[in-house]
């Protein structure tokens, strides 16, 4: 079997062999105060920096004690289980093969800013991507509106741009692997939500791997009906053929070609996906370990024992600290409104 890396109590890293141990944790959420400009999100917090809707955004995370983390390294893959005032939780009544996952959300379903994990900055924020200087959102390509889903990565994955998938033949996209949540929650940036894994698409992106894991939120009233790709076909009636579609034509308004898909465009179910998410997490360990080419990517974070990129939570600090201070909002383009048909 593959080695699988998880995290200890003590946010060690540790090398195991075997399946992922099923656990889940208890999501807390609130309002964000309005001077503190803090949103919960689980265990984690986030901490918004410089004006929204301009290139300066940026939304960094910290755990409940106040620690400076990066969502990409010091967020563990496997959700653990929530403990309340130091009383174990208690076992979860679901199928002892079942595994959640922690997805970081960087798109809110209806919305269009291309909000991604920088990856190639300390302590990877959340920011609004940019092309030629300008901020990136995505089209309304009809009858689409914005992102169909909640939108976002699974930490400590990595698709590695070295890596050739042995079945399409193409490279990763030096991304975490991405999810598109179809609970019907419309979650908010920077939220961390327990997801089950119930397929996944390949898509081809410019010649790029660039999986999309269908998942849905643990805590969604359907996610005990829904276990498997061919529950969601059945029970969803054209939501997979909408989601082929979206991502075959969300780059023909900026003059891109249509995207291909391996296999046909077909889904690939539950047990495929999570051996393409065990193969990201292994390539992620390597990355984090320093034994293969970061290619750019930023690897400092707080938590990962065998880490050569490991800093203190006083360097974290000032990595957030020298960011700009947050300020009010930036006007949206009104193009972003803008219907295409394609």
């Amino acid at each position: 079997m593959r080695p699988l890396l998880l995290r200890c109590s003590l946010g060690c890293l540790v090398t195991g062999f075997g399946s992922f141990s099923a656990s889940r944790s208890k999501v807390v959420t609130q309002a964000a105060p309005l001077l503190c400009y803090l949103r919960k999100t689980m265990h984690y917090q986030t901490e918004q920096r410089g004006h929204p809707n301009s290139p300066d955004y940026r939304l960094y995370f910290k755990t409940s004690e106040g620690k400076y983390v990066s969502p990409f390294h010091d967020i563990p893959l496997i959700a653990e289980t929530q403990q309340d005032n130091d009383v174990p939780a208690k076992k979860p009544k679901r199928n002892e093969s079942e595994v959640l996952y922690n997805m970081v959300v960087e798109v809110p379903r209806w919305s269009n800013a291309k909000m991604e994990i920088a990856t190639k900055e300390a302590l990877n924020p959340i920011k609004q991507d940019v092309k030629k200087g300008k901020l990136r959102y995505v089209a309304n390509v009809f009858p689409h509106k914005g992102y169909i889903w909640n939108y976002g990565a699974l930490p400590q994955t990595w698709e590695d741009p070295n890596h050739k998938d042995k079945e399409t033949k193409c490279c990763g996209d030096n991304d975490p692997i991405d999810v598109c949540d179809i609970g019907t929650q419309v979650c908010s940036p920077g939220q961390v939500i327990q997801v089950k894994v119930l397929g996944i698409l390949a898509m081809i992106d410019e010649g790029e791997m660039d999986w999309k894991v269908i998942a849905i939120n643990a805590k969604d009233p359907d996610a005990k009906n829904l276990n498997s790709i061919d529950d969601v076909r059945k029970s969803r009636p054209g939501h997979l053929e909408a989601t082929v579609d979206w991502f075959r034509k969300y780059k023909v308004p900026d003059g891109k070609p249509e995207n291909q898909f391996g296999f046909n465009g077909q889904f690939k179910d539950k047990d495929f996906a999570v051996e393409i998410i065990k193969s990201t997490h292994e390539h992620w360990r390597a990355l984090v370990q320093k034994q293969t080419n970061p290619g750019g990517i930023e690897c400092k974070n707080v938590s990962c024992c065998e880490s050569p990129f490991k800093c203190s939570a006083d360097d974290a600090r000032e990595v957030v600290q020298s960011a700009p201070a947050f300020g009010s909002a930036h006007p949206v383009p009104t193009e972003v409104d803008t219907w295409h048909f394609v």
